[in-house]
């Protein structure tokens, strides 16, 4: 059985999550999330450490999905 735990996000985020999610495959703001926290180890495992330039860029992506302010 899997274990979870829990991460939280300001309100106004989830709310904009949520807005970004409608209409995709994704069901909730956690299936975003683990999605995307996935996909980051993912690649950070096969590649390596992240340059700052890789991490740059993964800062930017999730800015412009809202995550960052």
């Amino acid at each position: 059985m899997t274990e979870y735990t829990t991460v939280s996000i300001p309100k106004d985020l989830a709310d904009r999550v949520d807005d970004t999610i409608e209409g995709t495959s994704f069901q909730s703001t956690s299936d975003l999330v683990r999605f995307l926290l996935r996909s980051i180890v993912i690649q950070h495992q096969k590649e390596g450490e992240l340059t700052e330039a890789e991490f740059e860029e993964i800062t930017e992506q999730l800015r412009g999905l809202g995550y960052l302010e």
